[in-house]
């Protein structure tokens, strides 16, 4: 998540009320701007634009909707918090159809307002971010991989290096880590992306077929084959070959899939003569291929053949904040194949999905939000939507602090003294992430400032 400060126009007309709600936004650390008409929320949008939008519903020269109007036309996609007096609560959902995001009514709450305004610039920014990444994919930035951690960086990279070679790549990951995801990247960065790319599952041939089914076979190879077939290795010839799941490839086949990669030729069931093949292949497991070399059940020679290249694909709870956003582009893919409008992930929903350890990885992520926009019926995703399991098995929390065994009362702690500690975790824990380790403390960055500042001195933001 970004970091950046953000800016909030405020559009109100009551000198005391918008004065309040200026100084209690600005000790959050926002940068603010004054309207008390709806022409001069015009020239404030004119001159920039902000990160949100409070607008009262009734201004002397008109009201919030034309204020909402103009950002719509100016500057689309800034969250829009209307205010309003509780006779005009009708108007009020008018605007939510208009497109404004959230309402509060007067007599107003600052901490329900401030609650609002962080929730609708956390998912602004995960909007933000998500259109990033879309844009780049559709010109191959992001390679068509979801994520900006760090280590998915590291993966991009690697990704690129090894398309540019025609040598087997081995493509490593735990199950539901998106491997074949991978697998299309390495081959549309590599110079047969215009050629075909075909997928299997080792797993799920028959042994008696796999030859059949990779190799092809002529008419009358074996009962049944009442016509020759090519395989697929004759299909992708020019292209790509995926080899998901290989190490359950029976050892047989194996002797023979090394022969292709050493020679460049298959030889159909049935045939005595060979055909050349110009195919690429890359091999995808959640196997350690090693011990399985060390059990006998994998060849030695066909597994340092394939180890030459290879690329691990790092697990979803090794991805920081990469949840959030996956989170984010799967609610849109649901939302858009159950024809369901706009829906929202909660503050306390994302909180629970950041602390699962999602031992499937990606795929469970996906099924998880399946479910919950099935189920939900509103428009916002609540934990109690998420599958028993994420609601039920949270992160770990953290490890309570020590009392020294001495009695000597003396010798205890003081309460700062465990704060600061607390504080150092968390921080070691987000690896510096001042927005991420507020929200685990249940403050505002401002104080996580003024605390970090009472430790070490005035903090680097």
């Amino acid at each position: 998540m970004s970091d950046s400060v953000a800016t909030i126009l405020l559009v109100e007309d009551d000198q005391s009320l918008g004065q309040l709600l200026a100084e209690e936004l600005e000790m959050d650390g926002y940068t603010m701007l004054r309207a008390g008409t709806v022409d001069e929320a015009r020239q404030q949008l004119r001159g920039q634009r902000p990160s949100l939008i409070v607008s009262d519903l009734r201004l002397p020269d008109g009201d919030g909707l034309q204020v909402l109007s103009f950002q719509q036309a100016e500057h689309p996609g800034i969250p829009f918090i209307v205010i309003t007096a509780f006779g005009t609560v009708d108007q009020a959902v008018d605007a939510l159809k208009a497109g404004a995001d959230d309402f509060l009514t007067k007599p107003l709450s600052t901490d329900h307002l401030r609650l609002k305004i962080k929730r609708l610039l956390a998912q602004a920014d995960i909007n933000r971010q998500l259109a990033e990444i879309q844009a780049s994919q559709n010109g191959g930035d992001n390679l068509g991989l979801v994520g900006d951690s760090s280590a998915m960086a590291r993966l991009r990279t690697e990704i690129r290096q090894v398309a540019r070679s025609q040598a087997a790549v081995l493509i490593n990951g735990e199950s539901g880590t998106g491997k074949e995801l991978v697998a299309r990247a390495v081959h549309q960065q590599s110079d047969r992306a215009g050629q075909a790319f075909l997928a299997v599952n080792c797993a799920g041939i028959p042994p008696d077929l796999m030859e059949s089914e990779f190799f092809g076979h002529e008419a009358g190879a074996f009962t049944g084959a009442r016509q020759g077939r090519k395989g697929l290795f004759a299909e992708a010839s020019g292209g790509t070959l995926l080899l998901d799941e290989i190490g359950e490839m029976p050892l047989a086949l194996q002797a023979k899939l090394l022969r292709v990669l050493q020679e460049g030729s298959i030889k159909p069931v049935g045939s005595d003569r060979e055909e050349t093949v110009d195919v690429r292949i890359l091999a995808a497991t959640h196997v350690d291929l090693m011990r399985a070399v060390e059990q006998g059940e994998f060849r030695e020679d066909l597994y340092y053949r394939l180890e030459t290249l290879s690329l691990s694909i790092p697990p979803l709870r090794e991805r920081g904040e990469d949840v959030e956003l996956l989170a984010m582009h799967f609610l849109k893919e649901a939302c858009r194949r159950h024809n369901r409008g706009f829906i929202k992930l909660s503050d306390v929903t994302l909180r629970v999905l950041r602390d699962y350890p999602f031992p499937g990885n990606v795929r469970e992520l996906s099924s998880a939000i399946e479910r919950a926009v099935t189920f939900c019926e509103g428009d916002t995703i609540q934990p109690e939507h998420l599958p028993e399991r994420i609601r039920k098995r949270q992160g770990a929390s953290p490890q309570p602090l020590a009392a020294p065994a001495s009695v000597n009362l003396s010798e205890w702690p003081t309460l700062e003294a465990l704060q600061q500690d607390y504080v150092r975790r968390v921080m070691a824990a987000v690896d510096g992430n001042k927005r991420r380790a507020a929200q685990i403390l249940g403050i505002n960055r401002r104080t996580l400032y003024r605390w970090l500042e009472t430790e070490t001195g005035p903090a680097n933001d």
